[in-house]
């Protein structure tokens, strides 16, 4: 385009407000589609009940997922309004659920994809299921509870954590008697580092050993994998924790893809009776290493 004889160049768009656009347009057709469909039933739910439960599109997302119950704190439907608003966890939960499957399976490359496109745009990081021409087996599975890991030589639970608190929270699930698949993270208790105490902190176990081309290049895919940071994120409840991979496991047999530290375990609310549950688990393309590893919030729009 000229402008009295001067070229007016077009105005780049970023990535991420690409994908921002597309998301907010599909949530607009969605919510539509759920309230033309529902409305006259949640509107009459909402007259009857003081605290309606069902004020959300994520409550009716949760409602609908196998072993979901709904939320409490969704907020109430307001009388004199068309559609409920709907917070930044509702939204990211609609976003994020239309395009998780329902039974606990590998993800197709498509639906990886789109995933990683919502998780990108949502906590304002990029992270896909491949980096490097490297992947997992799979992206989506149940992850179970693991235990401390020893840090440097003589560390035992009476040096591990830091607070009564965190005493309190996480000594009863002891120690593993190996280390990591990596060794130790430090040297010794004066030369461990605030890294070496978060790497252990936010730990997680993923199944290297599955790892397509892993036996054939066991070496150079083992120094990938080695503290690799990645998303793991609860899409229930859409908790999210950055975690470095620090050990191998689990085993097939077990039913469990990849295994979480008691403090991710807790974060993400996977503490329960069976100590197990889904989540999606994507690398995190963090070359200059600027990331911080624990709990992460929904990027504000």
């Amino acid at each position: 385009m000229w402008f009295f004889g001067k070229p007016i160049s077009k105005k780049k768009v970023s990535h991420f407000e690409d994908l921002k656009e597309k998301w907010s347009q599909k949530h607009r057709v969605l919510q539509k589609q759920l309230w033309d469909k529902h409305g006259s039933v949640l509107k009459e739910f909402a007259e009857k009940t003081r605290h309606a439960t069902l004020g959300s599109l994520a409550g009716i997302v949760l409602l609908t997922s196998p072993g979901i119950s709904a939320a409490s704190s969704i907020p109430q439907i307001p009388k004199d309004s068309q559609y409920a608003d709907l917070g930044q966890t509702s939204t990211f939960l609609l976003n994020l659920n239309a395009n998780v499957p329902q039974d606990v399976r590998p993800l197709t490359p498509e639906e990886e994809q789109k995933i990683g496109d919502v998780l990108s745009q949502s906590f304002g990081m990029k992270v896909s299921s491949e980096l490097d021409g490297i992947k997992l087996n799979r992206s989506y599975g149940y992850i179970g509870q693991e235990q401390h890991l020893m840090r440097y030589p003589g560390d035992t639970m009476d040096t591990h954590l830091a607070s009564q608190a965190d005493v309190e929270s996480y000594y009863k699930y002891g120690m593993a008697p190996g280390r990591g698949a990596w060794g130790y993270f430090a040297n010794s208790s004066t030369s461990m580092t605030n890294q070496d105490i978060n790497r252990e902190k936010y730990y997680i176990a993923v199944q290297t050993f599955l790892a397509p081309g892993y036996l054939e290049n066991t070496r150079q895919m083992s120094q990938f994998f080695k503290y690799r940071k990645m998303l793991v994120v609860n899409p229930q409840n859409g908790r999210a924790v950055v975690a470095d991979i620090a050990d191998s496991g689990p085993s097939e047999w077990t039913g469990k893809s990849l295994g979480g530290s008691p403090e991710v375990m807790n974060y993400l609310q996977r503490v329960d009776g069976a100590q197990k549950g889904a989540v999606l688990y994507f690398f995190i393309d963090d070359p200059n290493d600027t990331i911080p590893l624990g709990p992460v919030e929904l990027k504000s729009s």
